[in-house]
């Protein structure tokens, strides 16, 4: 592997294919991910135009949905996250003000109708827009000997901890 400059300048585009329900009108009181979620219903409407690309999905308790964060403006490199009173490089967190606003979040299904996934363990802002779907396969993401650096004293706070509204856009 060479050592090679990245290329400045350069957007990507993508495409919404569908929208993101849930009960959180605002970012405020959401849970900040889904094992501080349980329980939280929620629904992905899928466009009609991509509701084939289902066929077979059903067969799979969870789901990892990849979205856009379309409430956060601008970015910042080093921030205070949720669980922590310390600032941390934002590669180093999952906080959602980040060069590329995209969250991602593994939620079980609980059924598919048409195009309307019904789901559970929801942390995400109703009407968030969805950029893709894909199925949670534990053997494909199962790792040994995981360390999770300055989280590791943190952790435990997850369940109970809100996103406070630290990271939207200010009016």
């Amino acid at each position: 592997m060479s050592d090679q400059s990245v290329p400045t300048g350069e957007s990507i585009q993508f495409k919404i294919i569908g929208l993101i329900r849930s009960p959180f009108k605002s970012p405020q009181n959401v849970p900040i991910q889904p094992a501080g979620a349980k329980g939280i219903k929620g629904r992905v409407i899928l466009k009609k135009e991509y509701q084939a690309g289902l066929k077979d999905l059903a067969g799979f308790s969870h789901i990892i949905l990849i979205y856009y964060f379309h409430l956060i403006q601008d970015f910042s490199l080093i921030v205070k996250p949720y669980m922590d009173k310390y600032p941390h490089g934002i590669f180093a967190t999952r906080a959602p003000k980040r060069p590329n606003p995209i969250g991602l979040s593994i939620v079980r299904l609980l059924g598919i109708q048409d195009n309307i996934l019904e789901i559970e363990d929801v942390d995400i802002v109703d009407n968030t827009p969805l950029l893709d779907i894909k199925p949670y396969v534990p053997e494909f993401d199962q790792r040994e000997k995981i360390e999770i650096g300055w989280l590791t004293t943190k952790i435990h706070q997850l369940k109970k901890t809100k996103d406070d509204g630290r990271f939207i856009k200010k009016k």
